[in-house]
């Protein structure tokens, strides 16, 4: 019998360590400093919770630096029946400073590489030579959550200052298990506490740092599986290649900006075992996709999802591959059991089948006290702020951002679609549209692109090319040669910085 970690009543999402099918010698992390068996990570956490003392529903926040003291942390939280707040290590020093205080953390736990970076002020838990050393501090009082808070995550900030969501237990869990039954296209339930499946489960490769929800998410999601985890926090496309070998990694994640780094990387000459890759954090391109599966010959399942919604909101299955193929390529799947989509027009009336317009979903996932900012939210909907459609199958088609729209003297220009174009010109790796403000249309449309390997087309003959497919008012005024966008850490391409960037110099006249 697996070792049983004591937690508080009802045990929550520590329920995924305490419940776990496997037995204490069992390895369940992989990490870049060694393993963890699930002895070790249950001892961990209990020491840590025990130092921990009194957080019951108050937050302990952690700075994520190595991924496997993030999963002791995060566990050890639960179990002392406190509330989980991850802070990236990757921030600076001033950022870090700032996302502990707004959390009002009971404790913050950090490594000793870490420790300087909190405030003096809190009281801190420091991880040194395998023991947590108590620093001075307070806990600022009064600050706790609803008794079914498990974690605050930030938004990731491209479309503005990221903004804290509290997430509840039961909500993830729900949001878990109808994930892992439609991956089974519904055959079997999800794999529940102490299920034993039928073969030990294969290890979730996990390419995202933990202080994200994509890595805190799909770390759960392995756990609740009874499968080991292989942390790969820093993503390097020769590295993550050698973990798919040493693993015999069948199926995993990426985000599209990782899958473009493989596919261009000349040293990655394939990536066996692995047969399909679930696209997280981004939409991913059709373009994308498709260069991808020509150069690997990898099948990818695409999915949806935001931070407010609990996790993923829509996906593929194994089966809608077989039954659509590349009929379908670029769609992000169908809503999951337990959520509706809408899709609405400026004047907030549903559109036509077919039409594209913003997304609004509903998700039962998304449990958890101050999940939908003011203003985002009616009858339960969250405006998620995407355009897309749904089409007569019933799957998702993300179009782009609605406050990414270039409004060009009245006529609106979606960059997702001119980038699409743009990729599809052979001297084109990647693009990146953005409007930038024009004395007489207001704004205008410029393209960012980073050239493919053989050097940079000529500009005009770019800006050609895409006239054929595209209507006058959508072709860019000009177009920026870089060698890649700024980016969040998740990949995400950060147009805000581009468009501020292109206002301290001429874009170019009007190609009308």
């Amino acid at each position: 019998m697996p070792e049983q970690v004591e937690g508080p009543p009802g045990n929550g999402l520590a329920s995924f360590l305490t419940r776990h099918p496997g037995s204490p010698r069992d390895t369940v992390v992989h990490g870049k400093d060694g393993a963890l068996t699930l002895g070790d990570l249950g001892e961990a956490a209990r020491a840590l919770a025990a130092r921990l003392g009194e957080v019951e529903r108050a937050p302990v926040a952690c700075v994520v630096d190595e991924g496997a003291s993030a999963v002791v942390a995060m566990f050890a939280t639960w179990l002392a029946g406190g509330v989980y707040v991850p802070v990236s290590a990757r921030l600076s020093d001033a950022e870090v400073r700032d996302h502990l205080r707004a959390a009002g953390p009971a404790a913050v736990v950090a490594d000793a590489a870490q420790a300087d970076r909190v405030p003096s002020d809190l009281h801190r838990l420091v991880g040194e030579k395998g023991r947590w050393i108590p620093r001075p501090g307070t806990a600022p009082s009064g600050v706790r959550h609803s008794g079914d808070a498990a974690l605050v995550m930030r938004t990731s900030g491209t479309t503005g200052p990221s903004k804290p969501v509290v997430l509840g237990h039961d909500g993830v869990r729900e949001g878990i298990d109808t994930v892992i039954a439609r991956l089974r296209d519904g055959r079997s339930g999800a794999a529940g506490p102490g299920g034993s499946p039928a073969r030990p489960p294969m290890p979730n490769l996990i390419p995202t740092s933990l202080a994200l929800w994509a890595g805190i998410w799909n770390t759960l999601f392995a756990f609740r599986l009874g499968a080991p985890v292989v942390l790969l926090d820093r993503f390097d496309p020769v590295g993550y290649a050698a973990l798919v070998k040493r693993f015999g990694i069948r199926s995993t994640i990426l985000a599209p900006a990782m899958m473009t780094m493989l596919a261009e990387d000349p040293r990655v000459t394939d990536l066996a075992p692995l047969r399909l890759v679930r696209s997280v954090t981004a939409p991913l391109t059709p373009a994308q996709a498709r260069r991808f599966r020509e150069r690997f010959g990898v099948r990818i399942l695409n999915s949806y999802g935001q931070t407010e919604l609990g996790g993923e909101a829509a996906g593929w299955t194994a089966a809608d591959l077989r039954d659509f193929g590349d009929a379908k390529l670029g769609a992000v799947g169908r809503p999951h059991p337990g959520v509706t989509v809408r899709i609405l027009d400026g004047e907030s009336r549903p559109v036509a089948a077919g039409e594209t317009g913003e997304i609004w979903i509903r998700s039962s996932f998304a449990a958890g006290e101050g999940r939908i900012d003011a203003g985002r939210a009616v009858d339960g909907f969250l405006r998620t702020g995407d355009l897309g459609r749904l089409d007569a199958d019933g799957f998702l088609w993300i179009e782009g951002r609605v406050s990414d729209m270039v409004n060009r003297g009245g006529l609106k220009v979606v960059p997702q679609e001119v980038e699409e174009v743009l990729r599809r010109h052979p001297g084109v790796a990647d693009a990146c549209v953005a409007g930038v403000p024009d004395e007489r249309l207001g704004e205008v449309p410029v393209a960012w692109v980073r050239p493919a390997p053989g050097g940079p087309p000529e500009p005009e003959a770019l800006l050609a090319f895409a006239r054929e497919s595209l209507a006058g008012y959508k072709v860019p005024v000009a177009v920026r040669f870089v060698d890649d966008f700024p980016r969040t850490e998740i990949g995400k391409v950060r147009r805000g910085d581009l468009a501020a960037e292109a206002t301290q110099s001429p874009h170019g006249t009007d190609p009308r």
